[in-house]
């Protein structure tokens, strides 16, 4: 998806918005006052184009860069499971770019293993 100059603060409101939907998880990971990452997920139904039930889907977890490989993602990804799973979630799934090796290693850390793989067609190849 194309990005411009409001997309960060447009991104912001919406996540904002999202805050009392009682089948969302939203979290942040603090540093002496600054927002260094956050998690967000929710509870989803069937999903017939991925072929699988009802799950927790964590659609985003981000960590800024100059504070990564302190284990904040790990903590925010646990934490996300560990919401997601008290909410009734018994499968948990998730998304990651296939350039992104440092994210897939994380994922895989916490036992997260290849079930689907999206592949594109861009017509402006």
């Amino acid at each position: 998806m194309a990005t411009g100059a409001g997309t960060e603060a447009s991104y912001a409101r919406w996540l904002r918005s999202q805050l009392e939907a009682p089948d969302v998880v939203l979290l942040a990971a603090e540093q002496e006052t600054r927002i260094v990452g956050y998690a967000y997920g929710s509870l989803e139904g069937h999903d017939y184009m991925a072929l699988r039930g009802p799950a927790g889907v964590i659609h985003d977890l981000f960590v800024e860069p100059d504070s990564r490989s302190q284990g904040i993602g790990r903590m925010l990804l646990d934490a996300a499971i560990a919401e997601l799973q008290g909410q009734g979630a018994n499968l948990i799934v998730l998304s990651t770019a296939h350039r992104n090796e440092a994210a897939q290693r994380l994922f895989a850390a916490a036992g997260f293993r290849p079930t689907m793989v999206e592949m594109t067609l861009n017509g402006e190849a």
